[in-house]
């Protein structure tokens, strides 16, 4: 009979699928998670398992992930009654059987049940025959020696148990030797663990070897005893890497080596090798019955002893490795923002206390903190950046556990080696609802300054217009019939209307968001005529234009009245610098870029004294003026049209004697 595992929430589909099938062949088994099917999954009980959930997001992917790691050659069939397509593709290239549509369709099922029964026959387990024994003779004689004696040392799984602790592991291997062989003493001495080595003055101590373990030998000998890497018995052993006898003759040549077999009362030395250095040395005595262990069972124990040097050095490695993750562990615990590390199966493989806090369940640890906590905008951000091995640039989110903060998510994959698929992925949640509001605060602020200097210009401005508008209409009733009155009174209307009708100019190109270009202008006409609004703000009959045009049919795309005010902003700023000889030149020039791109530079200079430095500094900056009169936006709204038409607006100040020069740079049509 075989069994079908139904992962379900609710018992209908079990239910359904009980009445589907002979109940003769299957038997029907409900679950409601993976957790209580765990132990079926892993003891290989379950035959075919049928999952029932909706493919609408990654949480079945990661359901059928978890359950081939449990038990890989079980079928799973998937029963949705929602799906999307790139989730049904994850699902077929995972593994999965068959996606069903709800509700199920009896013979449809029976018939992919049949099908996957007929597709994988099983095969009658092969008979093993017992092996033959052996002759009687040979047993005994095999027990008798010594390297039959010495094959209960290769299996060492009793002995590796203890390879994260190497003081247990090489004395549990000493009391094993002893038992077998029955040698009388021994030591064994290792180097300094990497990363343990003292630093400063007592530098040489990782050149040392110091007792790890020993049996038959004084525990008071060996507490001040040491082996060093650079002479006697350690010196040769790690440069040799080969078996040292006391009565051979390199140890007879050294008295230092004979000084050391002597106090330690041994009589061979053998190396402990990781197959790349020596990471210790092992001394021993002859057996108990004073008999010199045989030049055989030496050599196997330097390869047991080998093995121990490799399992040693992994030890190392790991407890290297536990103290770097529990540093790491610490400094994302001590960080203000959500630290989650997710692995390529996603799991959850470290989540600090601010991310528990911001994801995880209530009362969940860090330890049981799972994928399907995030939620669903970060999730599917770190699925594809585990799919694809492309981080994601900080983003802004709100998370549905505290919707009024805001936050900054960054996620970035790691990759090991040359490996192109990232192994882990980073993702870091930074609190920024105080930057945000800072920032709203420092725009409200600007906002509200700028709204407070546009409001005293304004008002100064208007109030400059109006003295004089003011003085004339007192004087009205009185000296009405005065001819002289009545053309100072029209003048005075004449000249307030043209100061407020430019101020109001002003603030509409500077409000505008766009500025329409569809005016095919002449150069030549367009200087003279900004030239006459700039003159009639400066009624001055001595004020001249001198133009300096290369051709005279040059010709813009653009707007004509947003072009001439820009230009006769700048033209009265030369006007007035220089009141002694109110004079301005214009030069206009055709240039062509690197790019081939048609441009026209207009220069206009006065005959001023220049920009000073201080001037220089400030004279970018709106409402800035060098008189007491305006706004100071003549150059601010000039630069703003020059940019709407892709142009460039620069200030190049004087030099040698040279007066500073204001240049517009504006494309020019193709031919």
């Amino acid at each position: 009979m075989r069994t079908l595992l139904v992962l379900a929430k609710q018992p209908e589909l079990a239910a359904a699928l009980g009445a589907i099938v002979d109940p003769e062949r299957y038997r029907v088994v409900p679950r409601e998670d993976l957790v209580e099917a765990e132990p079926l999954l892993r003891q290989g009980l379950i035959d075919v398992l049928v999952l029932d959930a909706e493919l609408t997001s990654i949480q079945p992917i990661r359901i059928v992930e978890q359950v081939l790691r449990l038990a890989p050659g079980c079928p799973v069939f998937i029963c949705a009654g929602a799906r999307q397509w790139e989730w049904e593709e994850e699902a077929y290239l995972l593994g999965v059987k068959q996606i069903l549509a709800k509700p199920v369709r009896p013979r449809l099922f029976a018939t992919l049940l049949e099908r996957l029964w007929t597709s994988t026959p099983s095969r009658p387990p092969e008979s093993v025959a017992p092996p033959a024994a052996a002759p009687a003779e040979f047993r005994t004689e095999s027990l008798r020696t010594p390297r039959r004696t010495l094959e209960v040392l290769r299996d060492v799984s009793g002995v590796l148990s203890h390879a994260l602790c190497p003081g247990t592991l090489l004395k549990e291997f000493l009391l094993l030797l002893r038992e077998v062989i029955g040698v009388n003493r021994a030591a064994i001495f290792l180097r300094t663990p990497p990363g343990e080595g003292s630093a400063g003055a007592d530098a040489g101590a990782a050149r040392r070897l110091h007792s790890i373990c020993a049996i038959g030998i004084a525990p008071g000998l060996l507490e001040h005893f040491t082996l060093s890497l650079d002479a006697g018995i350690g010196g040769y052993v790690s440069r040799q890497g080969k078996i040292l006898k006391c009565s051979g003759d390199e140890a007879s040549h050294d008295r230092e080596i004979q000084k050391e077999f002597e106090l330690l009362g041994a009589q061979v030395a053998i190396p402990i090798l990781d197959r790349e250095s020596a990471v210790g040395v092992a001394v021993f005595d002859d057996r108990l019955m004073g008999e010199p262990i045989a030049n055989e069972e030496l050599a196997l124990i330097f390869h047991l002893l080998e093995q121990l040097g490799v399992a040693i050095r992994n030890g190392w490695l790991h407890d290297e490795l536990a103290t770097n993750h529990e540093m790491m562990a610490n400094i994302l615990g001590q960080l203000s923002s959500g630290c989650v590390v997710i692995g390529r199966n996603l799991d959850v493989l470290h989540a600090n206390p601010k991310a528990l806090t911001l994801f995880a369940r209530q009362g969940v640890s860090a330890a049981a903190m799972e994928f399907c906590d995030l939620p669903q905008i970060l999730g599917s951000k770190v699925f594809e950046a585990l799919k694809t091995g492309q981080g994601q640039p900080p983003f802004r989110c709100c998370l549905p556990a505290a919707p009024s903060a805001v936050y900054q998510a960054k996620i970035t994959p790691f990759c090991r080696g040359d490996v192109a698929a990232p192994n882990v992925v980073l993702l870091m949640m930074e609190e920024i609802t105080h930057l945000e509001r800072a920032q709203q605060l420092e725009m409200e602020s600007a906002r509200l300054s700028l709204i407070q200097t546009i409001a005293e210009r304004l008002a100064h401005e208007i109030g400059n217009a109006l003295v004089p508008l003011s003085t004339h209409q007192q004087l009205l009733p009185q000296k009405i019939e005065d001819p002289e009155f009545r053309a100072s009174h029209g003048q005075v209307l004449a000249d307030g209307v043209k100061r407020i009708s430019r101020l109001s100019q002003q603030m509409l190109f500077l409000a505008r968001e766009t500025i329409e270009r569809r005016d095919t202008i002449s150069v030549a006409s367009l200087m003279q005529e900004a030239f006459a609004e700039a003159q009639a703000h400066y009624p001055d009959k001595k004020a001249r234009l001198l133009m300096e045009a290369g051709n005279e049919s040059l010709t813009l795309i653009g707007n004509h009245s947003a072009l001439k005010h820009a230009l006769a902003e700048i033209q009265l700023n030369a006007l007035q610098a220089c009141p002694a000889n109110p004079q301005v030149t214009v030069r206009c020039q055709q240039i062509t870029n690197g790019a081939g791109k048609q441009w026209l530079t207009i220069d206009i200079q006065d005959d001023g004294k220049g920009f000073s430095r201080e001037t220089l500094a400030q004279v970018q900056q709106p409402f800035f003026t060098t008189r007491n009169v305006g706004l100071g936006l003549g150059l601010t709204v000039a630069r703003k049209i020059t940019e709407a038409h892709q142009g460039k607006l620069e200030i190049i100040p004087g030099t040698n004697g040279q007066h500073g020069v204001v240049r517009f740079l504006l494309p020019l049509p193709a031919a």
